[in-house]
């Protein structure tokens, strides 16, 4: 398990890598390619965003390391329901967005890689 642990934790710091740098390719290597993002919309609703969607979106604005902006990124827990599902809620930020993100990971092929992100998000 302790392996599980560190090779999750390493997929989380690839993550916090490419959310900081926008990088696209490094989130490819953290996220699924089936993987989905979850939030609830300003109107109260599911809103349900697919990888490539939410690429698209890294991909066009400026990411918080060319802002200047400082960077905390903190794994807060993760919690494991079996040999090859895990759930890490995360920390991080894009100023002056704010994140509390829950992480679904599955183990395939050997491999750790977040399928679901489901966030909360604070401007401030």
């Amino acid at each position: 398990m302790n392996s599980d642990v560190a090779a999750i934790e390493k997929v989380l710091q690839v993550y916090f890598d490419g959310l900081y740098e926008g990088d696209t390719k490094k989130l490819g290597e953290a996220f699924h390619p089936a993987s989905h993002l979850y939030s609830a919309g300003p109107d109260g609703k599911a809103a349900d965003m697919p990888r490539a969607d939410w690429f698209k979106m890294v991909e066009s604005r400026k990411s918080a390391r060319d802002s200047g902006s400082e960077r905390r990124d903190r794994i807060v827990s993760i919690d494991f329901s079996g040999p090859a599902t895990a759930f890490a809620k995360v920390e991080c930020q894009i100023p002056p967005r704010y994140f509390t993100d829950y992480l679904t990971l599955l183990k395939v092929d050997g491999r750790w890689q977040v399928i679901a992100k489901a966030f909360h998000t604070v401007t401030k």
